[in-house]
């Protein structure tokens, strides 16, 4: 059978509403709304979409950022860069539901959308090639037992498809707090980067890294941006949910940025 339909989504409670309604909004989009993949495998490439026609200007420049959470890094980033388009891809239905809501209600819609979907398959089977600008990867899941690793996002499966979605030069951005990640994830770089590897990223320098991805969420108009709704001046680095509540500041993240290149 071919792999063509979602990961079938599981339903989870995290009590996140506290009694309020949510409303995806404009901004909220479902695996359900998106077009049926067709059986043939020759003809998927044809199939796929291009997601910067769910925005009010197509032509913006395009990011993605895989399991946005409760949306922290993508709506201060959305704020911080009224000129960019950006996808937050959510497995979780109840995260999806919360941080399109949180869109909404920050008047984002016309230039934000919340996908419920699993975001590997998302890009493997939905996504045109060549439309990113920016995928943002910040602490995925490690899934530290060993049995669970085939689980992990950052996989060869995972670099190939990220590579076939950015435009040439486009980055891809990944941080994580966990160290057995780390070096897993190391040891992908460097194949990846290697000048055989036949669809080629180069590494950025720790340090551009870094100030690279500090950069996302910087106002390129800082007397005229809106206020940033959740930075702390503790945070390291990201300002994701997930670093504010567990990383507290007490180690600098692990930080990497892949530039896509293409092959002579």
């Amino acid at each position: 059978a071919h792999r063509f339909a979602m990961t079938r989504l599981a339903p989870m409670s995290f009590g996140l509403a506290r009694g309020r309604a949510l409303d995806p909004g404009r901004a909220g989009v479902s695996a359900r709304d998106l077009p049926g993949l067709p059986a043939d495998p020759a003809a998927v490439d044809a199939a796929r979409l291009d997601p910067r026609g769910w925005f009010d200007d197509p032509g913006r420049p395009f990011e993605i950022e895989i399991g946005p959470g409760k949306g922290g890094f993508l709506v201060e980033t959305a704020l911080a860069r009224p000129g960019v388009n950006i996808l937050g891809v959510e497995w979780a239905r109840e995260f999806w539901r919360y941080t399109a809501d949180r869109c909404r209600r920050r008047g984002l819609e016309s230039r934000v959308r919340v996908l419920h979907a699993d975001a590997v398959e998302f890009l493997r089977w939905r996504c045109a090639p060549g439309v990113a600008d920016v995928i943002h990867l910040y602490y995925s899941d490690p899934w530290p037992k060993k049995k669970h690793y085939k689980r992990r996002v950052l996989r060869d499966e995972f670099l190939a498809e990220a590579h076939r979605v950015l435009k040439p030069g486009g980055r891809l951005c990944v941080v994580t707090d966990h160290d057995g990640y780390w070096a897993w994830m190391q040891e992908y770089f460097e194949r990846w980067c290697a000048p055989e590897a036949p669809a080629r990223f180069q590494r950025l320098s720790d340090d551009e890294a870094r100030s690279l991805i500090r950069a996302f969420r910087t106002p390129a108009e800082p007397a005229t941006a809106p206020p940033r709704e959740s930075r702390r001046p503790d945070e390291a680095l990201v300002g994701t949910n997930y670093e504010r509540k567990f990383t507290g500041g007490a180690k600098a993240p692990h930080a990497a940025v892949l530039v896509a290149i293409t092959q002579q």
